[in-house]
């Protein structure tokens, strides 16, 4: 497409990409499922709308043509992951039939959609670049410890000062510290996989990269949010998202990503751990 008609397709198409991530909030933030079927099925439709009345296009790769990739499809995959997600509770809990449902659920809302785009849309819309075979840069380095510092700066602070950390279950046994550290270390790799590698990536094929990363924004937020992240948190988990999608866009490395949020969330679950016995940890200021 020329830069004009790809300008005019996208624009449109930000209202029904809109109505599907603002079901993020509907779900997860007021609780109230109905809306967010109806977010869901208004936004879908909307696509849909949009592609049938735009005209047909085509644009030109190595090989032939091929048609522009369809919003109709791309909503659908994120419409999936969140239905998905949406049918548990995501309190946090460390019993083993809660990490059970976590397991088979957020496992399923990255892997449905992967499997229907890979098999059934015959397309590989989504994908995880694990590796980009660059060696990382002092910068990279650089972040990689910054992180750490201002976790430790600013998370006890949060979650101890708003109380937050009672949303997530005391942790006081061996057993319970080893469950809490392993829910955290895989909700934060599957935050990567579903917002990052499918959310974020099936947007970028329509909306320019900071329109796709403030959408995508919404729905890790609005996730983080029903977790626990809540008071003042979304101050702290809007830049957060904002940034991994960034830097995402600059390494196109999910293995670094996935090291940026597992560095964020050994603090989280060191902080969660003093909060919850003070002086077992005494590495923090508050």
């Amino acid at each position: 497409m020329t830069e004009a008609r790809t300008a005019a397709a996208t624009w449109p198409g930000i209202v029904p990409a809109g109505l599907v991530c603002a079901a993020a909030p509907a779900f997860f933030v007021a609780e109230i499922p109905w809306l967010g079927w109806a977010l869901l099925a208004l936004g879908l439709g909307a696509a849909w709308v949009i592609e049938r009345r735009r005209p047909s296009e085509s644009r030109i790769v190595s090989g032939g043509e091929q048609r522009p990739p369809s919003l109709v499809r791309d909503l659908s995959l994120i419409a999936v992951g969140l239905l998905i997600v949406s049918i548990i509770p995501l309190a946090a809990e460390l019993d083993n039939f809660a990490m059970l449902r976590f397991t088979l659920a957020l496992g399923g809302a990255v892997a449905v959609p992967y499997v229907i785009s890979r098999f059934v849309y015959r397309d590989r819309a989504i994908s995880f670049p694990w590796r980009t075979h660059r060696r990382w840069g002092r910068l990279q380095w650089g972040w990689l410890v910054a992180v750490l510092v201002l976790g430790w700066l600013i998370l006890p602070f949060y979650f101890i000062t708003s109380g937050v950390y009672q949303n997530w279950p005391v942790v006081d046994t061996p057993d319970l510290i080893a469950r809490l550290f392993v829910g955290v270390g895989a909700v934060g790799i599957w935050d990567e996989l579903f917002f990052i590698c499918t959310v974020f990536a099936l947007l970028r094929r329509h909306f320019p990269n900071v329109i796709a990363n403030l959408l995508q924004a919404v729905v890790f937020v609005s996730f983080l949010w029903e977790l626990g992240y809540r008071e003042w948190g979304p101050l702290l988990t809007i830049p957060f998202a904002l940034l991994q999608g960034y830097i995402f866009l600059r390494t196109h490395s999910l293995a670094y990503v996935v090291t940026v949020h597992l560095l964020f969330d050994a603090v989280v679950f060191a902080v969660l751990v003093h909060a919850h016995n003070p002086g077992l940890l005494p590495i923090f200021l508050v």
